[in-house]
């Protein structure tokens, strides 16, 4: 199941595809189709041995768009024109990238409409291999794919290791049509995170009654996912720590694992302070059971109306903002609030900022049947420390990430996060 609040907003790019003839070539056709789900203008061409696995048509009903075939096709020629795909696209794909165009690729070699337009095209390149192991692994294969790594504005996607059609195991399976996607945006993204070190907390936390059961709430995780997909893709590196959930890892990210709000609190503090920005997404439970059971609590020891006795947990979002300061400069942090009445969310937004002590405070209403927990859309207030408080409409939470994101880099830049 995709996580569509991962998936990075593409509105109106130009992205061209150029699928190869391998086995994989079938994948090509979903990557697509999430191309075109998340807004890109898609033009798709072919090489004849693609053509052998897939169709043309089936690309152009995906994208909405003639299939560029052949380089002496009088019609097509008129129609598409192939120095016109170079010079429109702001990114090229190659998925499936075979052994043999990635040879091409690297020696410049132009034999067909994919080698031809690569050799015209000015833009970011992302390659994502297939091909079986022992190729993947050949001396000619590991050559070609070091001379394409070294030119610049090229990335490599993949492959991944598993059980191949062939029946061999190992490293040669092109990566799943959702890691290319993430990979194409971060080709298109602004770099303005890179060399900066983010830390993101998202999900819930559970607090243990007994083994058994345990106190949580309705978060998913995805708006903090989102952000740290967002940052990642803008060349920061992304420390993601994470309570339950059921999302993927986002690309690039390095994940730690936790349960509770301890867990969480003592995993943020132990990096905190190698960190440039803090963003504290995560839906940290405030209280938990005073004494947990060790072994699951059986009703008659319950009663009919059994009583827990609470305590608070420590508010990770305040103490890392009150020792927010490291060597060479301050590290800017960014606060999380879920409320349940919209129409005061700027005056809560603005209060809640002051009382946590963090450079910017985002604020939802949860109660919203189309933002907040467990879907992928969302509406925020950001209150700023200079006084500034921006409302966003209903967004998806990857645009909502971006939001944020730019807020950050702003903050960054004017010299907010500098040590006073």
């Amino acid at each position: 199941m995709y996580a569509t609040a991962l998936w990075p907003d593409l509105e109106q790019r130009r992205v061209l595809l150029a699928v190869s003839g391998g086995v994989a070539a079938y994948k090509a056709a979903e990557l697509c189709r999430l191309l075109t789900r998340c807004g890109a203008q898609v033009r798709v061409m072919m090489t004849e041995a693609a053509r052998q696995f897939v169709g043309e048509a089936t690309f152009a009903a995906l994208s909405g768009q003639p299939v560029a075939t052949e380089l002496f096709n009088p019609v097509q020629e008129a129609q598409i024109g192939h120095i016109r795909l170079a010079d429109e696209a702001e990114a090229l794909v190659v998925a499936p990238a075979t052994a043999d165009v990635l040879a091409k690729l690297a020696h410049g070699l132009a034999t067909d409409v994919v080698t031809t337009v690569y050799l015209a095209f000015r833009g970011p390149v992302l390659l994502a291999p297939a091909m079986n192991v022992q190729m993947w692994q050949h001396a000619a294969t590991r050559s070609n794919v070091a001379l394409l790594r070294q030119r610049g504005g090229h990335r490599m996607v993949g492959p991944e290791s598993g059980e191949m059609a062939c029946g061999h195991v190992g490293a040669g399976r092109m990566s799943e049509p959702e890691q290319i996607l993430q990979a194409v945006g971060a080709c298109l993204c602004r770099q303005d995170l890179a060399e900066t070190r983010l830390m993101v907390t998202a999900g819930p936390t559970r607090e243990a009654i007994d083994p058994v059961r345990f106190l949580a709430n309705r978060s998913s995780g995805k708006m903090g996912y989102a952000v740290a997909a967002e940052a990642a893709a803008r060349g920061a590196e992304v420390t993601l720590v994470s309570g339950p959930t059921a999302l993927p890892v986002p690309s690039g990210v390095r994940r730690v694992d936790v349960s509770s709000a301890a867990q969480m609190a003592q995993a943020v503090q132990a990096e905190a302070g190698q960190q440039d920005v803090l963003i504290m997404a995560a839906a940290v439970a405030d209280y938990r059971v005073r004494a947990v059971a060790s072994e699951k609590l059986k009703k008659a020891q319950l009663g009919q109306t059994p009583t827990l006795e609470l305590e608070r947990t420590e508010d990770i979002l305040q103490s890392v903002a009150r020792l927010s300061y490291r060597a060479g400069g301050r590290t800017l942090v960014v606060g999380f609030g879920a409320e349940t009445a919209s129409a005061d969310l700027q005056r809560l937004a603005t209060e809640k900022l002051a009382s946590k002590g963090c450079d910017l405070l985002v604020v939802n209403d949860v109660s919203q049947s189309d933002a907040g927990f467990e879907v992928d859309t969302n509406r925020i207030v950001v209150a700023e420390a200079s006084g500034r408080v921006e409302a966003s409409d209903l967004r998806s939470k990857r645009q909502i990430a971006r939001q944020i994101l730019d807020r950050v880099v702003a903050l960054r830049q004017h010299g907010v996060a500098e040590q006073s």
